[in-house]
């Protein structure tokens, strides 16, 4: 019983420490232990992106915390994203030339050159992280050359983002849309007025997210409306427009075959980070039904995923079923506290780490990954 006890307590403590069971243990509270409440780690001290998260929690107020970190209903989409990819073991080959793996980083998305095979995915309220909003996320992309999608409920305006921009810096507008066509044409005006290069249509969110978390601080969503969005309304919306419209939220296979009849020129695997149906598949789960169902799907059209991506390892897993770009999303939230040099350092470590963990799974190309590099039969005693 006494022993019982003694662990009880000592779990207890832990929770206090890290009381996300989900978050990874690698010595930060302890490293860390001697900071003043509410101070920020030295950046230069920051090894991984969980650090960035672990980071801003201690030193963000609750609710603005909160608006990033919260999922909907029980949070087990959310925790699942991030689970997933244990579930999916690596099988490392050894014996191969992978000394040139840096090389292979670079990518295209949409025929734009890009550094690495991940981009900042669209997330609103910057400011609830830092003061300047977006401003770190824009300059942050610039300096790691990444692209960042900005959300169209960013804290700062497509124009005062646009303004951070570097010369030639390429950035696509995430929008949302519905049946309303003077306000939709206004949005892609502005967009091309703002030189982004693409549309990205989150069409995830037909309905308002039920999230109990964010509704305890006030930082819910705020749309409560059923918006209409419709295979029709795509159609309708490419004569809209002349730049490419990316669907993101695509979450079947179905729906990713039914993409392709329509056209579309990327799609986006997505779940909304967990926020808005409790209980959805992750995307690499989706990646996975595409790549056992319809294999062709990656070469009809560009695929990108994001969805709990923490390390380099969970990138090496979505490349090697034919995602082209991979998305991040709240991690870059967290170092944008820091501002851009927050930012700047979460991209070069993520960029290290896909390097390094792709070498030492035997991969010598991130273009051309065996998928057998993974153990694809899902290991539940892992989640």
């Amino acid at each position: 019983m006494r022993s019982t006890l003694l662990s009880l307590c000592m779990l207890g403590g832990a929770l206090a420490a890290r009381p996300f069971l989900n978050e990874p243990d690698t010595g930060f509270d302890e490293y860390f232990a001697d900071l003043a409440t509410g101070e920020l780690p030295p950046l230069d001290k920051l090894v991984g992106l969980p650090d960035f998260d672990a980071a801003a929690r201690r030193h963000l107020p609750a609710m603005n915390y909160t608006y990033y970190r919260n999922g909907a209903a029980g949070e087990w989409s959310y925790r699942n994203n991030l689970e997933a990819y244990n579930r999916y073991r690596l099988k490392p080959r050894t014996m191969v030339d992978i000394t040139g793996i840096e090389s292979t980083l670079p990518t295209t998305i949409l025929g734009h050159n890009f550094s690495a095979p991940f981009f900042i995915t669209p997330c609103a309220r910057g400011g609830y992280g830092n003061v300047d909003g977006e401003k770190g996320l824009v300059e942050g992309a610039a300096d790691g050359d990444i692209l960042y999608m900005p959300s169209l409920y960013a804290s700062l305006t497509i124009e005062e983002i646009t303004a951070f921009k570097k010369d030639g810096q390429v950035t696509f507008q995430q929008v949302y849309l519905d049946s309303n066509d003077t306000a939709t044409q206004s949005i892609f005006d502005r967009a091309k007025a703002a030189d982004a290069k693409a549309i990205v249509f989150t069409i995830d969110s037909a309905a308002d997210g039920n999230r109990h978390r964010a509704a305890r601080y006030g930082v819910g969503s705020a749309d409560s409306a059923y918006t209409v969005i419709t295979w029709d309304l795509y159609d309708h919306l490419t004569t809209m427009t002349d730049l490419p419209i990316i669907l993101k939220g695509i979450q079947t296979v179905e729906d990713a075959q039914e993409a392709v009849r329509h056209g579309v020129p990327a799609i986006y695997l997505s779940n909304h980070g967990g926020r808005q149906i409790d209980g959805a598949r992750s995307p690499l789960e989706v990646a996975i039904e595409i790549r056992d169902k319809a294999p062709e799907v990656f070469a009809q059209t560009e695929v990108y995923a994001d969805g709990g991506v923490r390390y380099g390892a969970d990138v090496v897993k979505l490349l090697a079923l034919g995602v082209r770009a991979v998305g991040v999303g709240r991690p870059f939230m967290y170092a944008n506290v820091y501002g851009t040099e927050g930012v700047s350092r979460a991209i070069e470590l993520l960029k290290h780490e896909i390097a390094i963990d792709a070498a030492n799974a035997g991969v010598a190309d991130l273009k051309r990954i065996d998928p057998n590099i993974v153990d694809w039969t899902p290991n539940w005693a892992s989640a």
